[in-house]
């Protein structure tokens, strides 16, 4: 099969792999109909996370049941999947608690399982799915979605879980005020799950009009553009002297933090989902001070997927137009390189047996 590989800075490489096969009771094989690249995978591609050997890349995709293991009772042979970007057993105490990406015996895309075994990583023709009745979950009634459907049900793998998540941290609910740090993908799903909990003033940060379109179809009553102080200032006068109730950070930057905490009144609230990468810390004096309560971290989008999921098939919601390109899984080296010049918001990729 065709499989996406990282072999080093800036260096994605599409590669013949062995099949996948069950290898375990608890496994599922799926044929990969849609993957995509996240915001997460650009730091070891630009080289921020150290790339020590080549191995597969991508933790986002759908596609449907080609094999099972003896073991799995949660989905069949032929069901169409959503495989959440954290593999996790469903079962120990992390998963009962809602919390799948701390899972006692979870597994990696593209590295390896409790037993060692190699794992595939997302982009790619197929995939071996380890602990697949605590991962997979079954889109009923749905065998082959066109493409504006596959591209919601694609975000409901991460990008869409992990910006309600933000929203969820950061208290946002009916009457209040949110800022959103962050245009990419997660913080436009971060948008739409502020409207979709009934927040009052959605305020999105954005630079690309594209972007801030979009961010206005989701629900933005307010862009702004300005940042740091400056970014705090316009928030304030946009909210009638006052700062935001809930701030929802999507970058993982110290400059991005730093912007978050500005926004945010005294006894607000603060939800961070953005990939920490380098000396974003956290403020304890400002903390402390102000009374900011900070939540949120990795998000366990397989324990928002049922409620997100019946928004998407309902129709109430349609987070797929964060993909603003599609690409034969081919091409996923122009892929990263158009998410890394910000050419594209996101990428969905389609392997050759897919496409339409």
């Amino acid at each position: 099969m065709r499989a996406t590989m990282i072999h080093g800075t800036r260096d994605i490489r599409v590669e013949d792999r062995p099949e996948p096969e069950i290898r375990l009771a608890g496994d599922a094989v799926v044929r990969v109909t849609a993957a995509c690249v996240c915001g997460s995978d650009l730091w070891p591609y630009r080289g921020v996370r150290a790339t020590e050997e080549p191995h597969p890349i991508g933790h986002e995709f759908v596609g449907v049941v080609e094999a099972v293991g003896d073991d799995v009772t949660a989905v069949k042979v032929g069901d169409f999947v959503v495989a959440p970007w954290a593999i996790s057993c469903g079962e120990c105490p992390p998963c009962r608690h809602g919390v799948q990406v701390a899972c006692e015996h979870r597994a990696a895309w593209g590295g390896s399982d409790e037993q060692g075994l190699p794992v595939d990583g997302g982009q790619g023709e197929r995939v071996r799915v380890p602990l697949a009745n605590g991962t997979l979950v079954p889109v009923a009634g749905v065998t082959d979605p066109d493409e504006a459907l596959t591209k919601s049900l694609l975000t409901l793998s991460d990008v869409m879980g992990t910006g309600h998540h933000a929203a969820v941290a950061a208290q946002v609910g009916p009457g209040r005020s949110v800022v959103i740090v962050g245009d990419g993908a997660v913080g436009l799903c971060a948008v739409l799950a502020a409207k979709r909990l009934g927040a009052e003033r959605i305020i999105a940060m954005s630079r690309h009009e594209d972007r801030a379109a979009i961010a206005r179809q989701f629900g933005a009553t307010d862009v702004v553009a300005e940042r740091g102080q400056e970014a705090a200032e316009k928030v304030r006068s946009i909210l009638g002297g006052l700062l935001a109730d809930s701030v929802l950070e999507c970058v993982g930057t110290k400059e991005s933090m730093e912007q978050a905490f500005a926004c945010t009144r005294p006894g607000g609230s603060l939800g961070f989902v953005g990939v920490p990468a380098g000396g974003a810390e956290l403020p304890i004096g400002t903390m402390f001070s102000k009374n900011i309560s900070v939540g949120g971290g990795a998000a366990s989008t397989r324990e928002y997927l049922p409620e997100l999921l019946a928004d998407v098939l309902s129709g109430a919601i349609n987070p797929g137009l964060v993909f603003d390109s599609v690409m034969p899984l081919e091409d996923a080296a122009e892929a990263y390189r158009a998410m890394d010049e910000r050419r594209a918001t996101k990428v969905m990729l389609v392997p050759a047996g897919a496409q339409r």
